[in-house]
């Protein structure tokens, strides 16, 4: 015991120690964006399974003897595949509950972040994230039976409960962390993080299944939503002693208890331009690849499931190839609102080509991962740049719910669009067409909204369309908590946030 005590009285001096030195060198926030890019690595791995293994979700419940295949035969065969039995519109509801629980409970718990602050967020965040996973693979237990939808669906709600908040508060620690410096680097990051979920997803779950089946394949994404759960404490102790050092803790805690739910009425036009402009690009992305492994089996011949998921995964290859030097580039360069009309006109001839040619499909797919890295860097992290930091909580959590409301819609209609009754019956092209000519649509609709976004922006200053290092703050007379400030080594005129 007398040996432990010495120990641990060691480890406490020595972190004692180390931390104020790392808080005066200026990579202190990058240690704590590496923690807090971890905190959605599980959480996006689990939130497209059922895209890879959608096939099994909408497997037959059993198999004749001989006829049962793994998944990986080619399209056009006469196979069966041994699932959960579920119908083409229930899969498209296992997304659509996500969606719309995130619709409904981020608002709320923007509101709570900005209250109560990053800690007590990313702690509750992750751990429904955990709780969600684990019921939805406990549901994979009971198929055959009336449970399994409802256990499944209430899983996916506590999970997208969960995921959705927790992007807010991750989105919230790197605003406040790097406003000011290399934000849209940083928020690029985060996704990198994020998306190397997804694609170690699309990569690696059908094998997986293929080996281990589909209960032990959902309870390994859970293990990795475990893995967030403990960069959250993490990330809440970096974020704690940094705060306690920079002397900020309690001015931040005194700014919360100002934050109103009336101070939505304050959000300017060009938020709400930004918040439209989101959604109707992302309307196009996720309801896409959530469909998309069967879309190329059914429409392009010769592809077996494994390499239709690799295809599909495709988009999230390209945003983590390309994210961190796309937030590099915007950086410097700024012109989000540029960027943000620039990736809707070239998503169009995305499904187009989907749509009405047999282009080969991985064209699309890096096509639209492209345009999605420079959307995802330029549109999310601008709304720090015309919202207060006391309120971006709230801003984040609006933001996410208009996504979400648009993306469960989205998917709600795909899966009426699609509307087959048997997992078994290849959908026919022409449905596979109304839905791409559905995504042109958003598309369309996104493009009005993000050049409307950049006339506005234009009237009332360009802060969208210059670099953050050398664009003027909108809120020159915020408190200290407001001007999120930097743990840096450089001079405070060198690059600050004026």
């Amino acid at each position: 015991m007398q040996v432990l005590h010495i120990l641990l009285l060691s480890i406490s001096r020595t972190y004692k120690m180390c931390i104020p030195r790392l808080l005066k060198a200026s990579y202190y926030r990058f240690v704590v964006l590496f923690f807090n890019c971890l905190l959605t690595f599980g959480s996006y791995f689990c939130f497209d399974i059922p895209s890879v293994l959608q096939e099994q979700f909408q497997g037959n419940l059993t198999c004749p003897n001989g006829t049962q295949h793994n998944g990986t035969g080619h399209n056009g065969t006469l196979d069966c595949v041994e699932g959960l039995g579920m119908t083409p519109a229930q899969y498209n509801l296992l997304y659509a509950i996500y969606a719309w629980t995130n619709a409904l409970v981020v608002v709320v718990a923007g509101f709570l972040i900005d209250k109560l602050g990053n800690r007590f967020g990313v702690f509750v965040f992750s751990l429904l994230t955990v709780l969600g996973s684990s019921i939805f693979a406990l549901g994979s237990h009971f198929k055959g039976t009336p449970y399994l939808l409802p256990m499944m669906l209430t899983g996916r709600l506590l999970f997208g409960s969960g995921n959705g908040s927790l992007t807010i508060v991750q989105n919230r620690i790197t605003a406040f962390w790097f406003k000011g410096k290399e934000l849209a680097l940083a928020f690029g990051l985060t996704l990198s993080f994020s998306r190397l979920g997804s694609v170690l997803n699309f990569f690696f779950t059908q094998q997986f299944e293929s080996h281990f089946g589909i209960q032990w394949t959902l309870w390994g994404g859970t293990l990795l939503c475990v893995l967030g759960f403990i960069s959250a404490i993490t990330v809440s102790m970096l974020d704690k002693v940094g705060m306690k050092q920079l002397g900020l803790d309690g001015v931040i805690q005194q700014e919360s208890k100002k934050v109103r739910v009336q101070d939505v009425r304050r959000l300017p036009l060009r938020y709400w331009l930004l918040v439209l402009t989101i959604m109707f690009f992302y309307n196009g992305v996720f309801p896409f690849v959530a469909d998309a492994s069967k879309f190329i089996q059914d429409k392009y011949s010769g592809y077996s499931q494994q390499a239709a998921a690799y295809i599909a995964g495709a988009v999230y290859d390209s945003s983590l190839v390309l994210s961190a030097a796309v937030g590099i580039l915007i950086d410097y360069v700024g012109l989000r609102g540029v960027f943000a009309v620039g990736c809707a006109v070239l998503t169009l001839p995305v499904f187009a080509l989907l749509a009405f040619t047999f282009v080969p499909p991985l064209v699309s797919t890096i096509w639209l991962g492209i345009t999605y890295s420079f959307a995802a860097a330029s549109m999310w992290p601008s709304i720090p740049l015309v919202v207060p930091q006391a309120t971006l909580g709230t801003a984040m959590g609006l933001a996410t719910s208009v996504q979400m409301i648009g993306i469960g819609l989205s998917n709600l209609i795909v899966g009426h669009i699609l509307g087959t009754k048997s997992s078994e019956l290849k959908i026919p092209l022409w449905r596979w067409q109304e839905m791409m000519i559905f995504m042109l649509a958003n598309t369309i609709a996104c493009i009005v909204t993000s050049v409307s976004l950049n006339v506005v922006d234009r009237k009332q200053g360009g802060t969208l369309n210059r670099t953050t290092k050398r664009s003027p703050v909108e809120h020159e007379d915020q408190q200290p908590a407001d001007a999120a400030p930097l743990l840096s080594d450089e001079p405070e005129n060198d690059g600050s946030v004026n």
